[in-house]
């Protein structure tokens, strides 16, 4: 986080901060998600989350940090004290389009299908609206296919354990070529 003194005054919308900041963050590789400005803390605080196709690092943070910290410093209308924060999206944020499915890739996901079953499986691809999940089937694995259309809901799970061998042997297959 990075806290600028400046006069009491106004901030930027979250659309002017996306405006302002979305070329800087996407020649970074990453894209801005959302933007929420608190102007209740004292000092106000502007969150910035954003994601990629690669994890935002500790690295990238302070990065992207320090170059929305010069942009914002740079508009005569930004004077109002803040603290920037730059973040990713975490582990709780619902899947919710294709792109977040592609960026979990590997990771255990759980779902909610549209006729109400739930399913747990490790995310393969993303391809043509479908999405490839290597599943456990009795004693081995196999990869389902899923309209994308199909999923009510999707998290990440957290999970501890390594997956098998055959697991992502399946994931690897599965992702190769895939119009990720």
């Amino acid at each position: 986080m990075t806290q600028r003194a400046v006069s009491s005054g106004g901030l930027p919308t979250s659309p002017q901060v996306i405006e302002l900041l979305g070329a800087e963050f996407e020649r970074a590789g990453y894209e801005i998600e959302d933007v929420v400005i608190d102007t209740v803390a004292r000092p106000a605080r502007i969150v910035i989350v954003a994601d990629g196709d690669t994890a935002l690092t500790l690295d990238a943070v302070a990065e992207l940090s320090r170059a929305a910290s010069q942009l914002l410093d740079g508009v005569p209308e930004v004077t109002a004290a803040y603290v920037l924060e730059v973040t990713s999206p975490g582990v709780d944020r619902p899947l919710t389009d294709p792109k977040h499915f592609r960026r979990a890739r590997t990771r255990k996901v759980a779902l909610e299908l549209a006729d109400g079953t739930t399913l747990t499986g490790r995310v393969a691809a993303v391809e043509d609206g479908l999405l490839h999940v290597v599943v456990r089937d009795r004693s081995d694995w196999s990869v389902r296919q899923l309209n994308l259309d199909d999923i009510v809901k999707a998290v990440v799970q957290v999970d501890f354990s390594a997956p098998g061998k055959r697991e992502l042997e399946l994931v690897d297959q599965t992702g190769r070529g895939a119009d990720q």
